[in-house]
Protein backbone atom coordinates (compact mmCIF):
# COMPACT_ATOMS: atom_id res chain seq x y z
CA UNK A 1 0.00 0.00 0.00
CA UNK A 2 1.33 3.40 -0.90
CA UNK A 3 2.04 5.66 2.01
CA UNK A 4 0.06 8.90 2.07
CA UNK A 5 2.06 11.88 0.93
CA UNK A 6 2.21 14.72 3.41
CA UNK A 7 1.96 18.11 1.78
CA UNK A 8 4.14 20.77 3.32
CA UNK A 9 2.13 23.83 4.27
CA UNK A 10 3.05 26.97 2.42
CA UNK A 11 4.72 29.60 4.62
CA UNK A 12 2.42 32.31 5.89
CA UNK A 13 2.60 35.39 3.69
CA UNK A 14 2.07 38.39 5.97
CA UNK A 15 1.99 40.84 3.06
CA UNK A 16 -0.69 38.86 1.24
CA UNK A 17 -2.73 38.64 4.41
CA UNK A 18 -2.44 42.36 5.18
CA UNK A 19 -3.49 43.14 1.62
CA UNK A 20 -6.62 41.00 1.85
CA UNK A 21 -7.79 41.32 5.43
CA UNK A 22 -9.58 44.64 5.01
CA UNK A 23 -7.28 46.35 7.49
CA UNK A 24 -7.23 50.12 7.41
CA UNK A 25 -3.66 50.89 6.40
CA UNK A 26 -1.48 53.43 4.69
CA UNK A 27 1.41 52.74 2.33
CA UNK A 28 4.21 55.30 2.19
CA UNK A 29 7.37 55.44 0.09
CA UNK A 30 10.55 56.85 1.62
CA UNK A 31 13.76 57.98 -0.04
CA UNK A 32 17.16 56.93 1.25
CA UNK A 33 17.94 58.68 4.54
CA UNK A 34 14.35 59.74 5.23
CA UNK A 35 13.02 59.41 8.78
CA UNK A 36 10.03 57.07 9.02
CA UNK A 37 9.59 58.13 12.63
CA UNK A 38 11.83 59.89 15.13
CA UNK A 39 12.68 59.24 18.75
CA UNK A 40 9.97 60.83 20.91
CA UNK A 41 7.25 60.77 18.24
CA UNK A 42 3.80 59.43 19.25
CA UNK A 43 3.70 55.63 18.90
CA UNK A 44 0.35 55.04 17.23
CA UNK A 45 0.92 52.38 14.56
CA UNK A 46 2.71 49.15 13.69
CA UNK A 47 4.78 49.21 10.51
CA UNK A 48 5.61 46.52 7.98
CA UNK A 49 8.42 46.73 5.40
CA UNK A 50 7.25 45.89 1.89
CA UNK A 51 10.46 46.80 0.03
CA UNK A 52 13.80 48.31 0.96
CA UNK A 53 15.39 48.43 4.38
CA UNK A 54 15.12 50.26 7.71
CA UNK A 55 17.70 51.22 10.32
CA UNK A 56 16.52 51.46 13.93
CA UNK A 57 18.72 53.65 16.11
CA UNK A 58 18.65 55.23 19.57
CA UNK A 59 20.22 58.50 20.73
CA UNK A 60 21.28 58.69 24.39
CA UNK A 61 20.99 61.80 26.57
CA UNK A 62 24.77 62.15 26.27
CA UNK A 63 24.43 62.35 22.48
CA UNK A 64 25.74 58.86 21.71
CA UNK A 65 24.01 57.11 18.80
CA UNK A 66 23.59 53.33 18.59
CA UNK A 67 22.10 51.19 15.84
CA UNK A 68 19.65 48.71 17.36
CA UNK A 69 18.68 46.77 14.23
CA UNK A 70 18.79 46.64 10.45
CA UNK A 71 15.51 45.33 9.03
CA UNK A 72 14.43 44.19 5.58
CA UNK A 73 11.31 43.24 3.59
CA UNK A 74 8.78 41.12 5.48
CA UNK A 75 9.67 42.48 8.92
CA UNK A 76 7.50 44.44 11.36
CA UNK A 77 8.71 47.29 13.55
CA UNK A 78 7.18 49.88 15.87
CA UNK A 79 5.21 47.16 17.64
CA UNK A 80 5.93 48.66 21.08
CA UNK A 81 2.72 50.68 20.80
CA UNK A 82 0.74 47.45 21.23
CA UNK A 83 2.21 47.05 24.72
CA UNK A 84 1.37 50.59 25.82
CA UNK A 85 4.42 52.44 24.54
CA UNK A 86 3.22 56.01 24.10
CA UNK A 87 6.33 57.46 22.41
CA UNK A 88 8.84 56.01 19.96
CA UNK A 89 11.94 54.85 21.82
CA UNK A 90 14.18 55.30 18.79
CA UNK A 91 14.40 56.55 15.23
CA UNK A 92 13.59 54.54 12.08
CA UNK A 93 15.44 55.60 8.92
CA UNK A 94 15.10 54.32 5.36
CA UNK A 95 18.35 52.75 4.14
CA UNK A 96 17.33 53.11 0.49
CA UNK A 97 14.14 53.50 -1.50
CA UNK A 98 11.74 51.89 0.98
CA UNK A 99 8.01 51.18 1.03
CA UNK A 100 6.33 50.82 4.42
CA UNK A 101 2.79 49.76 5.28
CA UNK A 102 1.43 51.33 8.49
CA UNK A 103 -1.45 49.78 10.45
CA UNK A 104 -3.06 51.86 13.19
CA UNK A 105 -2.75 50.39 16.69
CA UNK A 106 -6.49 49.79 17.15
CA UNK A 107 -6.84 47.96 13.83
CA UNK A 108 -3.74 45.85 14.51
CA UNK A 109 -4.98 44.83 17.97
CA UNK A 110 -8.39 43.92 16.56
CA UNK A 111 -6.82 41.85 13.77
CA UNK A 112 -4.47 40.02 16.13
CA UNK A 113 -7.46 39.06 18.29
CA UNK A 114 -9.62 37.98 15.35
CA UNK A 115 -7.05 36.35 13.04
CA UNK A 116 -4.96 33.63 14.73
CA UNK A 117 -2.78 33.09 11.66
CA UNK A 118 -1.49 36.66 11.69
CA UNK A 119 -1.24 36.53 15.48
CA UNK A 120 1.03 33.46 15.29
CA UNK A 121 3.22 35.10 12.63
CA UNK A 122 3.48 38.29 14.65
CA UNK A 123 4.27 36.46 17.91
CA UNK A 124 7.04 34.53 16.15
CA UNK A 125 8.46 37.82 14.89
CA UNK A 126 8.46 39.40 18.37
CA UNK A 127 10.06 36.36 20.04
CA UNK A 128 12.71 36.11 17.34
CA UNK A 129 13.51 39.81 17.74
CA UNK A 130 13.85 39.39 21.54
CA UNK A 131 16.22 36.44 21.11
CA UNK A 132 18.37 38.47 18.75
CA UNK A 133 18.49 41.42 21.19
CA UNK A 134 19.70 39.06 23.93
CA UNK A 135 22.35 37.63 21.61
CA UNK A 136 23.47 41.14 20.64
CA UNK A 137 23.83 42.09 24.31
CA UNK A 138 25.99 39.04 25.03
CA UNK A 139 28.01 39.83 21.92
CA UNK A 140 28.65 43.41 23.10
CA UNK A 141 29.63 42.30 26.60
CA UNK A 142 31.99 39.43 25.82
CA UNK A 143 33.30 39.61 22.24
CA UNK A 144 35.97 41.73 20.60
CA UNK A 145 35.05 44.41 18.05
CA UNK A 146 36.52 42.21 15.30
CA UNK A 147 34.27 39.30 16.23
CA UNK A 148 31.25 41.59 16.63
CA UNK A 149 31.78 42.99 13.13
CA UNK A 150 32.09 39.49 11.64
CA UNK A 151 28.86 38.42 13.36
CA UNK A 152 27.05 41.57 12.21
CA UNK A 153 28.09 40.97 8.59
CA UNK A 154 26.94 37.34 8.72
CA UNK A 155 23.56 38.37 10.14
CA UNK A 156 23.12 41.12 7.56
CA UNK A 157 23.89 38.61 4.80
CA UNK A 158 21.23 36.26 6.27
CA UNK A 159 23.92 33.59 6.67
CA UNK A 160 22.58 30.10 7.32
CA UNK A 161 19.31 30.50 5.44
CA UNK A 162 20.57 28.55 2.45
CA UNK A 163 23.69 26.85 1.06
CA UNK A 164 24.93 29.67 -1.14
CA UNK A 165 28.72 30.06 -0.81
CA UNK A 166 28.51 33.86 -0.68
CA UNK A 167 25.88 36.48 -0.07
CA UNK A 168 25.84 40.26 -0.34
CA UNK A 169 25.33 42.61 2.58
CA UNK A 170 22.86 45.50 2.08
CA UNK A 171 24.72 48.66 1.11
CA UNK A 172 25.65 50.31 4.42
CA UNK A 173 28.22 52.96 5.26
CA UNK A 174 31.13 52.16 7.53
CA UNK A 175 29.71 54.69 9.98
CA UNK A 176 26.51 52.62 10.31
CA UNK A 177 28.52 49.42 10.75
CA UNK A 178 30.58 51.17 13.45
CA UNK A 179 27.38 52.18 15.28
CA UNK A 180 26.09 48.61 15.06
CA UNK A 181 29.28 47.09 16.40
CA UNK A 182 30.03 49.76 19.00
CA UNK A 183 33.43 50.82 17.68
CA UNK A 184 35.01 53.48 15.48
CA UNK A 185 34.83 53.84 11.70
CA UNK A 186 38.61 53.44 11.45
CA UNK A 187 38.45 50.08 13.25
CA UNK A 188 35.66 48.90 10.94
CA UNK A 189 37.74 49.91 7.92
CA UNK A 190 40.77 48.07 9.34
CA UNK A 191 38.84 44.85 9.94
CA UNK A 192 37.08 44.96 6.56
CA UNK A 193 40.44 45.21 4.83
CA UNK A 194 41.75 42.38 7.00
CA UNK A 195 38.76 40.16 6.16
CA UNK A 196 39.26 40.92 2.47
CA UNK A 197 42.98 40.08 2.60
CA UNK A 198 42.17 36.77 4.29
CA UNK A 199 39.58 35.93 1.61
CA UNK A 200 36.63 36.02 4.01
CA UNK A 201 34.86 38.76 2.05
CA UNK A 202 34.92 40.56 -1.26
CA UNK A 203 34.91 44.27 -0.62
CA UNK A 204 34.74 46.93 -3.30
CA UNK A 205 32.09 49.36 -2.13
CA UNK A 206 29.65 46.46 -1.67
CA UNK A 207 30.44 43.60 0.71
CA UNK A 208 30.04 39.97 -0.36
CA UNK A 209 30.29 37.44 2.44
CA UNK A 210 31.91 34.01 2.23
CA UNK A 211 31.04 31.37 4.81
CA UNK A 212 34.70 31.23 5.81
CA UNK A 213 34.02 34.46 7.76
CA UNK A 214 32.27 32.25 10.31
CA UNK A 215 35.73 31.14 11.51
CA UNK A 216 36.25 34.62 13.03
CA UNK A 217 33.10 34.24 15.12
CA UNK A 218 33.91 30.68 16.21
CA UNK A 219 37.56 31.33 17.01
CA UNK A 220 38.34 31.78 20.73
Amino acid sequence: MDKPTLRKAAPFNAQQFLDSAGIKRAVTKYARGSAIFSQGDPASSVLYIQTGGVKLSVLSKAGKNAVVAILGPGEFFGEGCLAGQALRMGTATALGATTVLAVEKAHMLHTLHEEPELSDRFLTHVLTRNIKIEEDLVDQLFNSSEKRLARALLLLARYGRDDEPARSVPRLSQDILADMVGTTRSRVNFFLNKFRDLGFIKYNGRIEIHKSLLSVVLHD
